[in-house]
């Protein structure tokens, strides 16, 4: 497995998907309170920790290779990639103005981010 693929495929390891939903929620809640130090540093170096030792030791073929590994392997391109990227600016920016809309917003646009292929798959 290549260094394109690891990339893609650590992203649906459960470990970084934790690691990805708590340290999110976590630096929210500090950034809700202005101490975006702190949130920065949680928003950042758990999944970057987390992603370098899964890409470096973990076997990733069997997630590769699961429907869950098959679906991403063919939706989850860099405009997906970049799509929850946005969404999750955008709850940044409801957390920082306490807008807790605007949270769900990019909740949702995250959401779209993952799920796009499923969606897709039923307009057919």
């Amino acid at each position: 497995m290549d260094f394109q693929e690891k990339k893609l495929y650590h992203q649906i390891h459960p470990l970084k998907l934790l690691t990805d939903w708590i340290t999110g929620a976590v630096a929210l809640y500090f950034l809700w309170y202005h101490q975006w130090i702190i949130a920065f540093i949680i928003m950042f170096i758990p999944p970057i920790v987390v992603s370098l030792l899964i890409v470096k030791y973990v076997n990733l073929e069997k997630i590769k290779n699961s429907p869950l590994g098959k679906y991403v392997g063919t939706t989850m391109t860099a405009m997906m990639e970049m799509i929850r990227l946005i969404g999750f600016i955008i709850m940044i920016l409801g957390a920082w103005f306490h807008l807790i809309w605007l949270i769900v917003v990019g909740l949702f646009i995250i959401l779209f981010g993952w799920f796009r292929g499923v969606l897709n798959h039923k307009n057919s």
